[in-house]
């Protein structure tokens, strides 16, 4: 069982189309490369569904996922299925995000409650006098590892909107941009064709979508 507007988000909008078109344009030009998918929030769930999408369809050792703040979006079947099908998979929480605490986990619940996939990298700070040391744990496979987030309450929406020193909040549509490493700010040419979204460190050419 999953999350129904999170499923229908990906599955019965143009999102799924575009994305496995896109996916099929990039290997049409420059082969077979590795698959990896990436969200934030909402986007998170999203990205696992794609993820899984992607991972059934073209095999698991094509696909890597990695989500910052993502919420729950299956029961604990479909958290052992998605582990089995989509292992390359990192789930990263911060300190007290709120959002991977929803929907709540009731363990008593069994089968009948939402349940997160592994495998989960908590980032948290720890300070001791003047020393403020930035950890990251590498949580069980249980997906529910209670020494990691679960084991505060997530009641933070700033933890929320900050991964890894980037600040990922917009306040409008129009304030939304890419964000590039230092390391990657070659890859500054930004292209939009058909949908698809191109970051290169040379002008692109327009080619042709075609089916594999």
């Amino acid at each position: 069982q999953v999350h129904h507007g999170f499923y229908s988000a990906y599955y019965n909008t143009t999102l799924r189309h575009e994305i496995l078109k896109s996916v099929q344009w990039a290997w049409k030009t420059y082969g077979r490369l590795p698959i990896n998918v990436v969200g934030h929030s909402m986007g998170g769930a999203l990205a696992s569904f794609c993820a899984l999408d992607l991972s059934v369809k073209w095999g698991s050792h094509k696909v890597q996922l990695i989500t910052f703040g993502q919420p729950r979006v299956g029961n604990p079947a479909f958290a052992e299925y998605f582990n089995e099908q989509v292992p390359r998979t990192i789930r990263v929480t911060h300190e007290n995000d709120i959002v991977p605490h929803l929907p709540p986990y009731f363990y008593y619940l069994g089968e009948w409650t939402y349940h997160h996939f592994a495998r989960e990298v908590w980032l948290r700070e720890t300070i001791v006098g003047n020393v403020v040391t930035r950890n990251e744990t590498v949580c069980d496979c249980s997906g529910e590892d209670p020494t990691c987030s679960r084991s505060v309450y997530g009641r933070s929406v700033a933890d929320h909107l900050e991964y890894y020193g980037v600040n990922l909040h917009a306040d409008s549509r129009g304030t939304c941009q890419f964000v590039i490493g230092a390391s990657n700010s070659a890859y500054g040419d930004i292209l939009q064709f058909d949908g698809t979204i191109i970051l290169s460190r040379y002008p692109q050419k327009r080619y042709p979508v075609e089916s594999i």
